[in-house]
């Protein structure tokens, strides 16, 4: 998922991305402590996928602050 999808989900999708992400990585981490995983880099991607999913969250949350105290 790249930056420019992410910027054009709503709050609450982001929201709910983020869960579904984040059982995701649960997911392929169990799987991956089973049995090998055929390509080990979906869990460093879905790690950057969360990471992105988080700052814009942040960054919503600090314009709104912002423009609450102005």
């Amino acid at each position: 998922m790249k930056n420019s999808e992410i910027r054009d989900l709503s709050t609450e999708e982001l929201h709910e991305k983020l869960g579904e992400e984040r059982a995701n990585l649960v997911k392929q981490k169990f799987t991956h402590a089973v049995s090998a995983l055929e390509n080990p880099n979906v869990i460093k991607n879905t790690r950057k996928v969360i990471a992105r999913i988080i700052t814009e969250l942040n960054t919503r949350d600090n314009q709104e602050t912002a423009a609450e105290s102005n």
